[in-house]
């Protein structure tokens, strides 16, 4: 399979599973987690990394340990052979069979199967770009940040290649800098609390395609008094609302739609004649 941002999304919306599909007894940022996502339809995978105490990568979001494994001390202080013990719990703070996987794991169990977003990438960039490159995965990764000019120069000096978002919002004073500069920059996930907003409006799209550049949006939420697309959500759409939630976005022109509810989304596309561009 030939991995190409630009090319895929020509061809449809890229779908990307916020963390996996996860629920019931199994957990996000699992290799089951994303192995189900892919079934359900997803292009690419967002995953978290965060490394142990002895330098060894692991899928995992940063912080999160007391909600996802009922353990209050943080991987970073931890050996590999503790993580080693780990499990994941439910959503009733029952244990599972599910334990902490590590970067390695996933990129080989991945390899040629979809794109990922690697996530929380800018803690330990050169440690995560080597096993990307060791793993000869270039081309399937996806990097994102809040733009700045250490972001730009850890990009240039270690990591020039790999495709790179920055996350703005309702503007994008970015652009022509990024433009001019020595990193794979394919465009922007944009963020809006109004439907009005520069980042969110056709012109905006327009131009960005017009220079080769594709738009990330959220479907997701993390805090519903903190929308990250104007409404235009998982939650609108599941509540019962889809052509206001996952539509508008779909008809707007946006490249990629990041969502938790994988499955769902990419039926209801399916159905409206909205997931395959024209």
């Amino acid at each position: 399979m030939n991995f190409d941002l630009r090319k895929s999304a020509q061809e449809k919306i890229l779908i990307v599973a916020h963390r996996g599909a996860f629920g019931g007894n199994i957990p996000c940022n699992t290799l089951t987690s994303y192995e189900i996502a892919l079934k359900q339809g997803a292009d690419m995978i967002e995953i978290d990394v965060e490394m142990s105490a002895d330098g060894k990568l692991y899928i995992f979001h940063p912080g999160m340990e007391p909600h996802h494994l009922y353990h209050m001390e943080h991987i970073r202080k931890m050996t590999s052979e503790e993580i080693s013990h780990l499990r994941y719990v439910n959503y009733d703070r029952t244990y599972t069979q599910f334990g902490v996987n590590t970067l390695d794991e996933l990129l080989e169990s991945f390899k040629g199967r979809c794109y990922i977003n690697v996530d929380k990438f800018w803690g330990h960039p050169k440690e995560i770009y080597e096993a990307i490159k060791r793993h000869g995965m270039t081309d399937q990764i996806l990097v994102k940040s809040a733009p700045s000019d250490k972001v730009f120069e850890v990009l240039e000096d270690v990591a020039p290649e790999l495709p790179y978002l920055p996350i703005v919002k309702n503007e994008h004073p970015m652009h022509e800098r990024l433009l001019r500069s020595n990193i794979n920059y394919i465009g922007a996930e944009v963020l809006f609390v109004k439907d009005d907003a520069t980042v969110a409006s056709p012109e905006f799209i327009d131009m960005m395609h017009r220079d080769g550049k594709l738009v990330w949006v959220n479907s997701i939420i993390y805090n519903y008094k903190d929308q990250l697309a104007a409404g235009h959500s998982d939650d609108t759409a599941l509540c019962g609302d889809p052509e206001l939630g996952w539509g508008w976005l779909a008809k707007r022109g946006f490249d990629f739609i990041q969502t938790d509810w994988t499955m769902m989304l990419v039926d209801y596309l399916k159905q409206n004649g909205l997931l395959y561009r024209a």
